[in-house]
């Protein structure tokens, strides 16, 4: 017990030392950090039950972008309420399974539509290739925030990163692939800027 109390000192000291290297260590390595924003789950803007899943093959190869048209939401809470309403829209009226967005993005937020690897129902022919992302608001008369279209960009690289979406996946505006006007003239021009936007 003489000989084990004696060393102890030393042995706490050695201690000590061995931790302030691990934490020097590591604040000289740079964080990861994850290119993922923020998502608002579909059970915080009180999403009703899918009737119906179809899961995707991933990774998916395709994004196709969209606008809803309606008026642009201030608040979360307004926001929260236009996706519900949506998601209303598309299996009462519709008769979908889902809300056919795989996500959605507002000036501020982005909010989780079916998801990822889900297929959706938001372009006729393309839904089983392709994840669509719609913006709130009508974009042939308002332009995009520059936070909205950050948010776009760091959740399409999520999806790469996440491998729900390929390294070379391909940008359209659902313009370019139907007879719409959709995503509107200001969103579309400015889709043109990011990268894997695809002119044909």
């Amino acid at each position: 017990m003489m000989l084990f109390g004696g060393i102890l000192p030393y042995l706490l000291v050695l201690w000590q030392l061995l931790a302030s290297v691990d934490v020097a260590r590591a604040q000289d390595e740079p964080a990861q950090e994850s290119a993922c924003p923020a998502i608002v789950k579909r059970a915080a803007w009180g999403a009703a039950k899918s009737k119906n899943v179809t899961y995707q093959l991933k990774p998916v190869a395709n994004v196709i972008v969209h606008h809803t048209t309606g008026e642009r939401c201030a608040t979360v809470a307004t926001c929260k309420e236009m996706v519900a309403n949506i998601q209303t829209y598309h299996q009462t009226d519709n008769r979908w399974s889902d809300i056919g967005y795989n996500f959605l993005i507002s000036g501020q937020n982005v909010y989780e539509g079916i998801g990822w690897h889900r297929m959706g129902a938001h372009l006729r022919g393309y839904n089983d290739k392709s994840i669509g992302v719609a913006f709130l608001g009508n974009f042939d008369q308002e332009r995009p925030t520059p936070r909205s279209l950050n948010l776009l960009a760091r959740l399409l690289q999520c999806g790469v990163e996440l491998g729900e979406l390929a390294d070379d996946y391909r940008l359209y505006g659902a313009r370019q692939l139907q007879s719409t006007n959709s995503p509107g003239r200001y969103l579309y021009a400015k889709l043109q800027e990011l990268d894997h936007w695809q002119a044909q």
